[in-house]
């Protein structure tokens, strides 16, 4: 994957925890100051196995004013297990802000919102590059 969205964070550590244990994402990368601050991470995501992983880069909010600061965000998902998925974050804790539902367009998806409001969508549509 060629685009590698980046979200700031409060609380880094907990999106960290939130990701990898409702959504399935692998800490990759996690650089940590010396009080424990977690500065930036890397977290992939693989929607299936033969699917190739997305990477998520994170960090801190930093104020006052940062032009790189993120406000909240909509991320989608491409995964072949919605279903399992949507179990995985429901036992996780997640706030569920949509069912899973089967779209008329053919896509099985559900989406949760992270402790800051962030909302992840899950779902079997992949979106393709025409050639």
């Amino acid at each position: 994957m060629s685009i590698h969205p980046t979200l700031r964070y409060d609380d880094p550590r907990a999106a960290i925890a939130f990701l990898t244990d409702a959504l399935g994402f692998t800490a990759e990368f996690v650089s940590t100051a010396d009080d424990g601050t977690v500065g930036h991470a890397e977290l992939s995501f693989r929607g299936g196995p033969g699917d190739e992983p997305g990477v998520l880069m994170l960090g801190p909010r930093r104020r006052p004013a940062d032009p790189f600061d993120t406000g909240r965000a909509v991320i989608y998902l491409a995964a072949d297990d919605p279903d399992e998925r949507h179990r995985r974050a429901v036992a996780a804790g997640a706030s569920v802000v949509q069912e899973l539902v089967d779209q008329p367009y053919g896509s099985r998806e559900f989406a949760v919102a992270d402790p800051e409001g962030n909302i992840w969508s899950v779902g079997t549509y992949r979106p393709a590059v025409k050639p």
